[in-house]
């Protein structure tokens, strides 16, 4: 796979870990050759990637599009909006202002990626999930812990029951416990983390409606979730894409944090209310 080439299809970029190997090659075709496939039909680009139509047809529906022709358009935008963008990779000899710029230049690249594959209607039942749970537990390790602890403590605010989880023993015990009036919000940039795996599998065996915030829609966390939002940020050296993927998906995180709190908008501002006073004892 090229991975600066893919940078322009955030769809393909995101689905390609859960790709299987004849579908990868169709990918790494379609990241080649883009221009050639908007002239090329079904027939063609089988015959081209040495699998069958029924494979090149499953492919794009995997990726959510009903036919070749709605991947074919997908495409165009993709190539359409890359026109104007440049993927900037950090340079050993690059000045403090350069590495500042391409860095800011990247993550707002990232957002917009991510924008393009934010499935909006999907938000909105991640919201109507968490507002309706009489408790959410979050889990996460490493990089996507950082984005339990932001999720727990902003959501807090809306007057959700909530705790975030990083610790394994801790997620599989408090999953176990868990209810059908209960959720999970998970988050991993790469969605096969077998100890996360574990943990939501618990809380759903426990009957818990789950949300799952990941890079990689064909994961096999994003299989487990009742609700699955997707985005990833650009890699680049000295920062690895898990890491760019952090702010992508603290991002996401407040757009449905948002939605939460514009559903009762009314507890909400009497939440912050409460709060505020109470912090404001806290200073000097």
């Amino acid at each position: 796979m090229d991975e600066k080439a893919i940078q322009q299809f955030p769809v393909l970029r995101s689905a390609y870990g859960g790709l299987t190997k004849s579908e990868r090659r169709i990918a790494d075709y379609i990241v080649a050759a883009p221009e050639e496939i908007m002239e090329q039909t079904i027939s063609d680009i089988a015959n081209a990637t040495e699998s069958s139509e029924i494979t090149v047809s499953r492919f794009c529906k995997k990726l959510g599009f009903s036919g070749l022709q709605e991947l074919k358009l997908n495409l165009i935008a993709g190539m359409s909006a890359a026109e104007n963008k440049e993927f900037h990779d950090i340079r050993s000899g690059d000045r403090c202002s350069v590495v500042a710029s391409k860095m800011f230049q990247n993550i707002s690249d990232g957002l917009q990626d991510t924008l393009a594959l934010l499935d909006y209607d999907a938000v909105d039942a991640a919201a109507r999930i968490l507002r309706r749970a009489r408790r959410v537990a979050v889990y996460g390790f490493g990089n996507s812990a950082t984005v339990c602890r932001d999720i727990a403590t902003r959501y807090l605010r809306l007057g959700l029951a909530i705790q975030a989880y990083a610790d394994s023993h801790m997620q599989v015990t408090s999953a176990a416990l868990l209810s059908p009036a209960d959720a999970v919000i998970a988050v991993s940039h790469s969605g096969a983390s077998q100890e996360l795996l574990q943990s939501v599998q618990v809380a759903k065996d426990s009957g818990a409606s789950v949300v799952v915030i990941t890079s990689h829609a064909k994961s096999p966390l994003a299989k487990l979730a009742d609700v699955c939002l997707c985005g990833m940020g650009r890699e680049v050296r000295y920062s690895s894409e898990a890491g760019a993927s952090r702010l992508i998906h603290m991002a996401i995180g407040d757009v449905l944090y948002t939605r939460i709190a514009m559903a009762d908008a009314e507890l909400f501002q009497d939440n912050m209310q409460k709060m505020r006073r109470e912090i404001t004892k806290k200073r000097i």
